[in-house]
């Protein structure tokens, strides 16, 4: 609503204005100016301020600058005389607002055809209206070629400002596409994050079923166990360790199902093309690596003939992996990201990323997929959790598939560094595809 009244306030600045800008057609006292077609633009561009209240404002706004204007210049009439002479304009600009709230113009801008003559309509009816006026004043008489002339100016005047308005409404609507596709990518990134999560909490609640299991065993054994000396007490110790797990069982249950019904909610797309994902993907970590001010070119290489693929397992294997090249680049380099069929096999799908950063020497290769190995560290000398590379492997491995790194000096100082992950194609599609 503070915009509306922002442009309110500007129209009856500019309106008046562009209104000095103007040719007379008839030679006499009407005139024709860039204030009709700058009015007609601020009066598609307002919302919820009626157009007649506009046109009546900006009328008098219009009367009252003209009358100013050429008192102040010593036009040498007298204040009655410049009434008679600027006063029928406002008649112009309100039965212009007025027509325009009464055709509901607003209601469907986008419709260019229906606005224009519409438009056009409205300001030969308001041009009509004003030369009645001056014509009841000075007896004037206006004939069908003066019409024409003002028809035709109408014409001009009213596509004019719908072809400019236009293009602003594109720009605004490219706009609006672009960040509701940031906004897109911030959630499925954020989507898959809480993807990896739950892969993570189903293995879980794997390892505490297993537990729960053996830690009943195990009391059904001891309470059996007739030599064992104290069986009494190692048999409620046991129980007691089962029902403890049994609790975090029933916690993470919850917690799984809350993640599940989360990544459900949060978006319906599961399954994108693989060039859009591989798209999405250079195209977040380009900007990550904008934001860390370095200069890394991105390549892309995509089996065109790949299904679509799960979105979330690819980010959470994909993603990780790209943005630890970003993060393992000094200041430039190159980054290739390639998701192809295995050659020779159409069930298996192989992901890779490949930079040419300062590698991983040799004696730490080996413990890369560690949990809580790193190389990184903040400003203030504190280790990142180590855990990225674990769950590239712990989520790859989850998917019957694998991932191993391979490294190849270049010519310069860089270190060609491949991770390559590989995975059954039906662990990725959705089921009949």
């Amino acid at each position: 609503m503070k915009l509306n009244i922002l442009l309110f306030l500007l129209m009856l600045v500019v309106v008046p204005l562009a209104g000095e800008l103007n040719i007379h057609p008839f030679f006499n006292t009407f005139r024709l100016s860039f204030g009709t077609p700058v009015f007609f633009f601020f009066l598609l561009s307002i919302r919820h301020i009626p157009p007649a209240l506009s046109g009546l404002l900006t009328g008098i706004a219009v009367v009252a600058f003209r009358i100013s204007l050429s008192y102040f210049t010593h036009s040498g009439l007298s204040f009655e005389e410049l009434v008679t002479l600027h006063g029928p304009t406002l008649f112009y600009y309100l039965v212009y607002g007025l027509l325009f709230q009464v055709l509901n113009i607003n209601a469907e801008p986008y419709r260019a055809l229906r606005v224009g003559i519409l438009s056009v309509g409205i300001e030969v009816a308001a041009s009509v209206a004003e030369l009645s006026v001056r014509r009841s004043i000075d007896g004037e008489f206006w004939d069908i070629i003066k019409m024409g002339k003002v028809v035709l100016i109408a014409m001009i005047r009213s596509f004019f400002v719908l072809g400019f308005y236009n293009i602003i409404r594109l720009k605004q609507s490219v706009q609006h596409e672009e960040a509701q596709r940031e906004q897109t990518e911030r959630i499925l990134l954020l989507v898959s994050d809480l993807y990896e999560e739950s892969v993570q909490l189903g293995k879980t609640l794997s390892h505490t079923e297993q537990i729960t299991r053996e830690s009943y065993e195990l009391y059904r054994e001891l309470q059996q166990a007739e030599s064992l000396e104290d069986r009494d007490r190692y048999a409620r110790q046991a129980l007691r360790i089962s029902g403890q797990v049994h609790e975090i069982k029933k916690d993470s249950q919850r917690i799984y199902a809350g993640l599940s019904k989360l990544i459900d909610a949060e978006s319906g797309v599961h399954y994108m093309p693989s060039r859009e994902l591989g798209e999405l993907i250079v195209r977040t970590n380009h900007k990550y690596a904008q934001a860390l001010d370095k200069s890394i070119h991105f390549s892309l290489n995509v089996d065109p003939l790949l299904p679509k693929l799960h979105v979330y397992t690819v980010l959470t294997l994909i993603n990780n992996l790209t943005a630890n090249a970003v993060e393992a680049m000094k200041d430039s380099g190159r980054i290739d990201v390639s998701i192809r069929f295995l050659p020779g096999k159409e069930d298996t799908v192989t992901f890779s990323v490949t930079d040419n950063g300062p590698g991983i020497p040799q004696r730490k290769r080996e413990m890369v997929f560690t949990p809580g190995y790193t190389t990184k560290y903040d400003d203030e000398g504190q280790p990142s959790t180590g855990m990225g590379l674990f769950y590239v492997r712990e989520v790859a491995e989850s998917l019957e598939g694998t991932i191993v790194l391979q490294q190849e000096e270049e010519h310069t100082d860089r270190v060609r560094t491949t991770f390559t992950v590989t995975l059954p194609l039906r662990k990725l599609t959705e089921k009949g595809r």
